[in-house]
């Protein structure tokens, strides 16, 4: 015998985060703060523009891959 799915939803689920547009909430900072996010392995700059995003991470932040601590 098959039993058909509860349909109750619990009454916390209204207090969970909304899905956020990451690409929006960095388009923002960018505008409102002159915040910067880029990934290093985004696919959208070539090498030369990774290199420096890599070479000024490193700079203000240290080598990255490792984390001690």
């Amino acid at each position: 015998m098959k039993v058909p799915a509860s349909q109750y939803q619990c009454a916390l689920g209204r207090l969970q985060p909304q899905l956020t547009d990451l690409e929006a909430m960095k388009r923002n900072g960018w505008r409102d703060q002159h915040i910067l996010v880029v990934n290093e392995s985004d696919e959208r700059l070539d090498f030369i523009e990774r290199e420096i995003v890599r070479r000024i991470g490193e700079r203000l932040y240290g080598a990255g891959g490792t984390c001690h601590g």
